[in-house]
This record gives structure tokens, sequence and C-alpha cells, in this order.
């Protein structure tokens, strides 16, 4: 084609990279070993299927496997299934011109006509060798009607006959035509496979290569690696022959990975000034916030994983001395730390998308991301805003400060207290919210013949409060009003008679009954009376307990010497802390 050789060398040609690298075996395949070893396996048992699905992404090698199996089934001077590459035979395949190896555009030919005379040729015995093959790229744009007329000759193949089908959209594919072919999921390639090969590729080619380039067009190519053979070419010609980071990251107008390193040891030092030159900088570098926020996303999740994860390089496709970079900032953040900034960052590259300003954006995100406080600071706050109000001492001034006129007098007595009066202090001033009655507790042993009629309701109540908590919150409004060996009357107030009818019911009666038979170990009926003014229930019984424990410590703590010296002297009274004036009263 060219008279003289192009200035960047006849071997660095688009043309010719793409078609000498291309493999041409089945150990050339780059990461689909899975598929290159099946395969293998089944050509060396006799077992290869008439009909083969090859799916995956684009430029991951489902074409140039198809033309290996091809080779490996036609090629006269094959050994163990290994092609030569170098006969007519190969040469024809990997060209496209050999009559037995059909290569067929699905795009283009999805016609039911195309397959009628796909059909009409089928019967023909191959030109040379055993085996006729038609390899069909992009089936999942044949029609439907094309689709049901390639469907019997599939099923029921020629025995000389073997199809060949390349997808990157399964899902497109009626289920009928699944069903009979053999699939062959491909997978995306690892961005270090990728980076490993164009390594390679520049080696043999004689091309001065900065490593950190190779990582940053094979993180382009998004696991394709024909789309990195593409990316590499025109950074060949760009650079003239030679592959710097630099003219990588200008001509693909991405982020220096230096600056999103810089940029997360400035959110890890939580330094504003820091944040506002790494904006500058990409402001007058032409970079896009947008593309910049999404990279520093990944960045983060990059610095997560390397912290958690001692599997590096499986999980995190990194050069090694970018994955020594985050474990060093890691070390200096935890892992609640990078989650609080990766939500940020999330945030903000969601309003970047919207937004008419992307660069002030950008500033108030990573300021307010540099600015943000420690999760273990939070921790330290949240626990001093628990500690209690009035008791020991408590530490940092500004923690033990507060508007309330009678925090002083509070604590003075809290501090003179000793002993069992103080004791009775916090009993009646607890340091939480207000003291709410507690469910009513079941007496460590079962109630005797002598017990309180009250005694012995609190036990059923308390047991079933496990076994049956819904009915046991609707008994503990009831009480017991008389209970003999075989019966047990309870009496529910008028004002609640919603709940009567409910206990009432003959499902709810039942089950009392079998609970109560099974707590009692013996049969009890149950009855129910709805009257004016029933007995106090476990639940107000609760209630006067709670009461008359405070009144005693109360009185405790009235009784105490320096308790009355210090009323005599302040001329105060004692109060509940609930009682107490709150800030902004």
């Amino acid at each position: 084609m060219w008279g003289f050789d192009p200035p960047w060398g006849k071997s660095l040609s688009y043309q010719v990279i793409a078609r000498k690298w291309r493999p041409q075996t089945f150990e050339e395949l780059i990461g689909q070993s899975h598929v290159s070893q099946t395969l293998l396996n089944a050509l060396k048992s006799g077992r290869l299927p008439h009909a083969l699905l090859f799916t995956g992404p684009r430029g991951v090698g489902k074409t140039s496997s198809a033309r290996i199996l091809a080779k490996s089934l036609k090629c006269p001077n094959v050994k163990n299934f290994v092609p030569c590459n170098q006969c007519n035979v190969c040469q024809e395949i990997a060209a496209g011109s050999n009559l037995d190896v059909l290569e067929i555009d699905g795009a283009s030919h999805n016609g039911v006509d195309s397959i009628r005379e796909l059909r009409s040729s089928i019967g023909y015995a191959a030109a040379s060798g055993k085996y006729k093959i038609y390899i069909i790229d992009e089936v999942h744009m044949l029609s439907t009607s094309a689709f049901n007329a390639l469907l019997k000759t599939l099923e029921e193949p020629p025995a000389h006959v073997i199809f060949i089908f390349a997808t990157t959209e399964p899902q497109k594919i009626p289920v009928t035509i699944l069903s009979r072919c053999q699939r062959f999921d491909f997978r995306r390639i690892p961005t270090r496979t990728i980076a490993d090969s164009l390594r390679a590729i520049c080696e043999k080619e004689a091309v001065r290569f900065e490593p950190e380039a190779l990582w940053t067009i094979a993180r382009q190519a998004d696991g394709s690696a024909r789309d990195s053979q593409s990316l590499l070419d025109q950074m060949i010609t760009f650079g003239d022959g030679e592959l710097t980071l630099n003219k990588t990251i200008d001509a693909l107008g991405l982020t220096d990975r230096g600056i999103l390193l810089k940029t997360l040891e400035a959110l890890i030092h939580r330094s504003s000034a820091e944040v506002m030159g790494v904006v500058e900088k990409l402001y007058f570098s032409g970079f896009d916030a947008k593309i910049f926020s999404q990279d520093l996303l990944e960045e983060l999740r990059h610095l997560l994983l390397i912290k958690l994860s001692g599997a590096l390089s499986s999980i995190v496709d990194l050069p090694d001395s970018e994955i020594q970079s985050l474990k060093t900032l890691g070390a200096e953040l935890s892992a609640e730390d990078i989650h609080l900034l990766f939500d940020m960052a999330l945030k903000g590259a969601q309003d970047l998308q919207r937004t008419q300003e992307p660069r002030l954006v950008l500033e108030m995100v990573l300021l307010r991301m540099a600015q943000a406080p420690r999760v273990e600071n939070l921790l330290t706050l949240g626990q001093k805003a628990r500690a209690p109000a009035v008791g020991g001492a408590t530490s940092g001034g500004g923690a033990s400060r507060t508007t309330d006129k009678n925090t002083d007098t509070r604590n003075a007595v809290t501090e003179g207290i000793s002993g069992g009066a103080k004791r009775s202090f916090e009993a009646i001033h607890p340091p939480s919210a207000p003291v709410t009655p507690p469910s009513p507790k079941a007496p460590t042993v079962k109630p005797g013949p002598e017990a309180s009629l009250g005694d012995k309701w609190a036990f059923v109540v308390a047991e079933l409060k496990q076994k049956a908590p819904q009915l046991s919150a609707k008994l503990e409004h009831a009480a017991a009003v008389r209970w003999s060996e075989t019966a047990l009357e309870l009496g529910v107030a008028k004002e609640k008679k919603f709940l009567f009818d409910q206990l009432t019911e003959a499902k709810c009666l039942r089950e009392l009954e079998n609970h109560v038979k099974n707590i009692w170990s013996q049969e009890i009926s149950m009855k129910f009376s709805l009257l004016e003014k029933a007995p106090q229930s476990i639940h107000e019984m609760e209630k006067v307990k709670i009461q008359e424990k405070k009144d005693l410590a109360r009185r405790d703590v009235e009784s105490h010497p320096f308790i009355q010296k210090t009323q005599k002297i302040f001329k105060t009274q004692i109060k509940s802390i609930q009682d107490l004036p709150k800030e902004g009263d």
C-alpha cells in the first residue's frame, strides 16, 4: 500500500498491529483460558458440539476464537489441534476467503432470504477436509423469521457442518436457538493482563514506553484487547514512536493519576489550601471536572479495597507503585473515614452532572470533604453528648459548661453526696431519658397456693411475654378478680371495652386457656367481666411500685444531713431533673 515506509514505521501501522497480534492459537488468547481449555479438551476427546455460541463484551476474542477453532479443524498440518498458521488453509481462514469456512455478518445479512441461501449450501460436502464451518457474527441481529428459518437446520444439521455464533447480546437470541447451542461466556479482560500484553507488543516492536502509560491505555480500554491495541497505535502515532504518560493523558483527555493521589493526600490531611491548589491545576490543565469526579470515586474505591484486603493484585488493577502509594495513604485513615469521603464524592459527582458551573461545584465538594470531621472525632463528641449531666466531674471544659442556672447547685449537691444517699439521689434523677415502667418480670419460682392473687396473675402474664407477646400486652390491662382451682375470672374496666371485646372472642379465649393450662399445669376455664372500676391492673401496679421506690429514695435524700444543710444554706428545694427548666425555656 505504501511506496515508502510511513513515518511511524511499517511494523507500527494499525492494520499491521491488528493483524499481526491477533491470536493465532488458543494459548495466545488473552484472559480467556477457561474457554480455550474447554475447546481444546472437546477437540481432543471428539466431543465438539455442532453449534457453539460465543458471548461476551466487545474485543475480548470471540471472532478470533472462532477462526482458531476453524483452523484447528481444517489445518492439514495440525499437531495436537494446534494449527500451523503457515499453510494456505490457515492463511485463507485468517483472510476470510476459505470456501469451507464462511463468515457471515448477522447485521447486514439478517433477513430470511440470507438464511435460505445458507440452508441451500449446507447439504454440500466440504471442498477439502472433513468439516464445513459457518461463523455468524452479531447473530442477535437476525430477524425473527431468519431465526425460525435457521431453527430446523440447527436442530438436525448434517454431520459435516459446525455452526459458531458470536454475539455481545445473548439475551436477544430466542430461547429455542440458545437451547440448541453450547454456550461459552468470554470475560472482560483484567487491566493488568491487558497492560502485560501491551508491554509484550511494545518490546517486540522496539517501542520506547513508560509502564504507567501502558496502564493508562489498558484502563481506558475497559477490558477490551482490541480497543487497547487501537489506543496503543494512536498513542504511538501521537508520541512519534515514543509512549509517555504525559502525552497519553493529553491525547486521551484523562486525569493525571498523580493529581488523584495529591487530592487524596490533601483530603486525608484535611488541608483546604492543598485542595484549592488541586482545583486550580485541574482548571488550567483543561481537565474535565466530571471525568475527574468519576476518577476520584474510583480511586477512593481502590483506597478502601487496598486497606481492607490483603490480596491486592486480584482485586485492584493498578501498577505496583500506585498500590504502594495508596497503601501508605490508607494507613492514615479508618475504613469509616473512607466510606464517608466516598459518600460525599458520590453526592458531588451527581451534582456535577446537573450543574452549569462544574468548577464551582467541584471546589465546594472538595472543600466540604477537606473540612469533614474524622469519624473517631464524631464518636468522641457523641460519647461526650451522652455523658451524664449529674454525677462525677466531666472531662473537657466545653462539655461541662451549660446555660442552665441550676447546674452549679446540682453539681455541688451531687459532689457532697456519699454512700446510700448518693445512690438514692441517682435513683430519683437518672441520667438518661424519663423512666418508663418496665415490663412485668416473672418470679423466679412459681407462686404457691398461699401467694396473693396479684402475684399469681403477674406470673402468668410474664410467662406469656415470651410465648404470646401480643396477648400478654392486652392482659397487662386486665386484673384477676377471682381464682379457684378450675376457674379464673378477669376484670376489665368499662373505659377499655374495646379490649374486653378482643379478649372475649372465642379464638382468643381458647388460646388463653391453652397457655394458662401449660403454665399452671391444670385445666382452668377463663371468664372476663366488664366492671365499673376494675382492680389495679399489672400495668398500674408497676407504676405504683416505681412511684413508691422514688418516694422512698426522695425521703432518704431529704433526711441526709448534708442535704438538709445545703437546703438551709442555699434556700433550695429538691426537684427531679425532668422538672428543671430546659435551655431556651
